[in-house]
């Protein structure tokens, strides 16, 4: 059987355990054929060969094109990326993209972008004084959460009472559990949202970024309807869920090791490179969106056909032992960090900036506000989202006590940064 016929079949338990299939994988080579949750495609692990792919000009991101559609619906993702709000500069291809990114980079280049971080300190601050009068939270639900899509519902001039709603919307398109008809009621509520949206602002421009998208034009070109609801449900989607899970993430860190809380407490400018290494060693996008061949191309030494399917495991290639050294250790003092977190080449992430900036100064407030807090469960218990975009925590429980527990110096040695080199066995099988 050569790799073209031989397909993995990875069980659920990859969700919860991602990085010992990884390793286990690339002992067996870069790439690999795999089922995941009914999608079938290649699987890259590798680092190099991931920035190869990102930048393969016959690698196309065109899903919403006749070509695209037949190769999601031919290897089980039908239904995943149908909808119109879809169709906007993640997922298209030169010259398309480079026009919509312009026209967007104009926006995000403004003073609303710029001029962001008082602002989130703001309600950072606020949300933290509603959390201080509690002795138990949910980090994910009254910190992580609320504190981007506040910022990104902000900056788009979204009314308070809407962001419940965003926030159910979005869950819904990220999770690859959900029924395909949840999925598309989720999307066609955003889209009906988003056009009574943008003609409410185009009647009434204000001072946000939405209205700067409305008149953001390069000579004579502009936005036109359709892009601009397609990039909104990107901007609060990708700018909302990317935020939410490199908060979350670099929280549960922190929890399941109080001495680099303490360390960044006294030295908060440690932060920026606290986050930096969270997101190498535990990003919010697992995969990169969907991506199709469109000729015959040779990834990581394996002959790869036309109209093949492409998933792209960021998180794996973050942790490739020839690229990082001790990749399964989180070290804040690792000189090397050039991660493909947010990407790489023409659709590196737009909003990279806003997302560091608001996990950064998420963190630094909550380290000054809390002076001690633990897990209230135990770390196994902590469950990850079943989604193959989006790498984040379904809950994050702690307890809020100025009496937590400290580690002392006699247990440091016994506590991990994180996970040991050897991460045990994957659970899959070959068919």
């Amino acid at each position: 059987m050569t790799a073209a016929d031989e397909i993995l079949e990875l069980t659920d338990d990859f969700y919860e355990h991602p990085h010992v299939v990884y390793e286990a994988l690339r002992k067996r080579g870069p790439i690999h054929r795999v089922r995941l949750d009914g999608v079938l495609g290649w699987m890259i692990v590798d680092h190099d060969v991931a920035k190869q792919a990102f930048v393969e000009p016959t690698i196309s991101k065109k899903i919403g094109s006749p070509e695209g559609r037949a190769v999601m619906a031919e290897h089980g993702a039908r239904g995943r990326y149908d909808s119109a709000i879809n169709d906007n500069m993640l997922f298209a291809d030169p010259p398309q993209h480079t026009r919509l990114r312009r026209l967007v980079a104009k926006a995000f280049a403004s003073r609303a972008i710029r001029d962001l971080g008082p602002r989130i300190e703001e309600i950072a601050d606020t949300l933290l004084d509603d959390m201080t009068t509690r002795k138990s939270v949910d980090l994910l639900d009254s910190y992580a959460f609320p504190l981007p899509i506040s910022v990104i519902c902000e900056l788009l001039g979204v009314p308070d009472g809407d962001k419940d709603a965003f926030r159910a919307w979005t869950a819904v398109l990220v999770n690859d559990s959900a029924a395909i008809e949840e999925r598309t009621s989720a999307g066609l509520n955003f889209f009906t949202y988003l056009t009574e949206l943008i003609t409410v602002r185009t009647e009434n421009p204000l001072d946000d970024l939405l209205s700067e998208l409305i008149v953001a034009k390069d000579d004579n070109d502009r936005l036109d309807q359709q892009e601009l609801i397609s990039m909104l449900f990107l901007l609060l989607t990708a700018g909302h869920e990317t935020s939410v899970n490199l908060i979350g993430n670099a929280l549960l860190e922190l929890l399941i090791d109080p001495r680099s809380a303490d360390r960044l407490r006294t030295n908060p400018d440690k932060i920026p490179d606290f986050i930096e290494e969270i997101l190498r060693y535990q990003g919010p996008v697992h995969f990169g969106t969907a991506r199709y061949t469109t000729a015959p191309i040779t990834l990581g030494n394996q002959d790869i056909g036309a109209g093949e399917f492409i998933m792209i495991s960021i998180a794996a290639a973050n942790r490739d032992p020839k690229r990082f050294a001790a990749p399964n250790r989180l070290d804040p003092d690792r000189r090397d960090t050039r991660n493909i977190a947010f990407g790489h080449g023409l659709h590196y992430c737009i909003g990279a900036a806003l997302a560091r900036m608001e996990a950064t100064i998420a963190l630094t407030r909550l380290l000054a506000r809390i002076p001690a807090m633990s897990l209230n469960v135990t770390v196994s218990d902590v469950a990850w989202r079943k989604s193959l975009l989006i790498r984040g925590l379904t809950t994050l429980p702690v307890r809020l006590s100025s009496n937590t527990a400290r580690n002392t110096p006699a247990q440091e040695a016994t506590i991990p940064w994180a996970e040991p080199d050897n991460l045990g066995e994957p659970q899959f099988s070959t068919v």
